[in-house]
């Protein structure tokens, strides 16, 4: 079985966006102007695209390699079957 990466470090960034949504919600509560609020989704949205992208680099570096170094090619192409779904469903959104 390979190793998961420790995905702790990332909490500070989902705190953040966590953070960021709270902050929305009150936007919306205030009755902010709608472009402000607007903004602040696109940066949301950008926040979590930069999350993603840690995330997957995380997997990419640790539970990727671990299958393919394994040499189990049953392990190694699940790996990457996981990773052509993800990147199918990501071009459809």
């Amino acid at each position: 079985m390979s190793k998961h990466p420790d995905h702790k470090a990332t909490l500070t960034r989902v705190n953040r966006i966590e953070g960021q949504v709270r902050g929305i919600k009150n936007m919306i509560e205030d009755g902010k102007y709608c472009i402000d609020i607007l903004t602040q989704i696109k940066s949301i949205r950008s926040a979590l695209k930069g999350l993603e992208l840690v995330i997957l680099e995380s997997h990419l570096n640790s539970c990727v390699i671990n299958a393919l170094k394994s040499g189990s090619s049953k392990e190694s192409e699940e790996k990457i079957d996981e990773i052509m779904e993800l990147l199918k469903r990501s071009a459809k959104s």
